[in-house]
């Protein structure tokens, strides 16, 4: 038997690293979950590394910003409906095929976007990403209230 140092005593060390390559970006654990949610095995990975779980801030921030795009969608078809312009033309190409197809690409593109920013939610980068999309989603939801109510632009009722 080895005898361990201090420090491997006092961290836990329970003999080498039986893994051969860190926690991938996506594992068989992504989605059916892991034990690990946050920190690495080795000494040095507490940032930026990927893990099994995900914790319940992640989870709301990014309910938040699902809802708010939906909310956005639908105040969108409300201000067409009083006769208001569209103006991003992807978004236009895409009611001219269809609401549901309007409604259901920008969905889906939102959905794998959180998808993304949820295995992603360790790396500084993707928090900043999920924090300026959730601003801009609430100054679009803010101004689309003020055209529902009528409190700027000339949009007939």
């Amino acid at each position: 038997m080895t005898e361990q140092s201090a420090e491997e005593r006092q961290r836990g060390y329970r003999g080498p690293d039986r893994r051969e390559r860190p926690t991938p970006f996506l594992s068989r654990y992504s989605f059916r979950g892991g034990r690990r949610q946050a920190g690495g095995r080795r000494p040095g990975e507490n940032q930026e590394v990927f893990v099994d779980r995900y914790p319940l801030w992640t989870w709301i921030l990014l309910t938040v910003f699902l809802v708010l795009n939906l909310l956005d969608a639908h105040f969108t078809l409300i201000y067409l409906q009083r006769g208001g312009e569209e103006a991003n033309p992807v978004a236009v190409k895409l009611l001219y095929a269809g609401m549901g197809t309007f409604i259901g690409v920008k969905a889906i593109g939102v959905g794998l976007g959180s998808l993304v920013f949820c295995i992603l939610n360790n790396f500084r980068n993707a928090r900043i990403g999920v924090m300026l999309a959730l601003g801009f989603y609430q100054a679009l939801l803010l101004y689309h209230m003020s055209l529902y109510f009528d409190l700027v632009g000339n949009v007939a009722s």
